[in-house]
């Protein structure tokens, strides 16, 4: 019988790697995409008429106007707006007011200021801190995608047949089973990290990592246990779960109540010591 005490200290703190932080291929290709339109718009720095020259400049090169949102940390191609004069909905792919209204707005968000008084140098250097800042927005996305990739890492060792997010109505349709015991009645849409096909079994994986605490753990750990309960009657069919972190720290005790009635609960180290080998045997 497995230790829990052991084995909850192996919990990890962090799973983090170094394009956690910033995707910077990402950031140098959104810049890219622009690059031209922000050098056009770099000639307004410093101007002693800026308005005329905003003027002439959307006038000769109306593609520029794409480049306003990034400007304002904004990804969007839509901004809207609303004031004394009423509610505005400025489109930057295609100019929905005059001119003087794309200024006015430009004046009123602070841009107009930032160009005209040489607070920063050069466009294109600024929205690189724009989008390295937006970028890192997206660190909850890629934590998660860090422990699904190692765990499919692991699953690819084995060398057998997988799907990545497949449906459970899938799963039934393609090996013709009946998961209705874990469906509500085949009312469930849940889909599935991954489902590994072995020679006689099914094994469906689900996977997280936790670097906080939260209510969330306690839920999971009993839905999780729930679901292994109600799924051992069903014939070929097996579900795992691997899951790490420090935030269980917090949600231990759920934890331990699922790790002692579920057969398949996993962690990092359990994958580092081939436990997926030995489970798809």
């Amino acid at each position: 019988m497995r230790d829990f005490d052991k084995w909850f200290n192996e919990m990890r703190y962090s799973i983090n790697q170094y394009n956690y932080y910033v995707n910077f291929e990402k950031v140098y290709e959104n810049i890219e995409k622009l690059k031209i339109e922000l050098n056009i718009m770099n000639s307004l720095i410093g101007s002693n008429n800026i308005k005329q020259d905003m003027t002439d400049l959307f006038e000769k090169y109306p593609e520029i106007l794409k480049c306003i949102p990034i400007l304002l940390a904004v990804r969007k191609k839509e901004i809207y707006v609303r004031d004394e004069e009423g509610e505005f909905n400025f489109n930057f792919e295609s100019m929905n007011y005059s001119i003087e209204q794309y200024i006015y707005f430009m004046e009123k968000t602070g841009l107009v200021d930032l160009i005209e008084n040489h607070i920063v140098n050069n466009l294109i250097d600024y929205c690189l801190g724009v989008e390295t800042g937006l970028d890192s927005n997206g660190r909850k996305n890629r934590g998660g995608h860090q422990m699904e990739n190692l765990v499919e890492s692991y699953i690819k060792k084995t060398g057998l047949e997988y799907y990545k997010e497949m449906y459970l109505r899938d799963i039934e349709s393609k090996w013709n089973m009946d998961l209705s015991q874990i469906s509500a009645g085949g009312t469930s849409s849940k889909r599935w990290d991954f489902v590994v096909k072995t020679e006689n079994n099914i094994y469906v994986i689900e996977t997280n990592f936790y670097t906080s605490g939260g209510s969330k753990l306690n839920e999971t750990a009993r839905s999780y246990k729930m679901i292994s309960r109600e799924s051992k009657d069903i014939p070929n069919f097996e579900f795992v779960w691997v899951t790490d972190g420090a935030g269980w720290k917090g949600a231990r005790g759920n934890l331990e109540e699922t790790f002692n009635e579920m057969e398949h609960l996993y962690n990092i180290t359990d994958l580092e010591k081939g436990i997926f080998t030995e489970v798809f045997k």
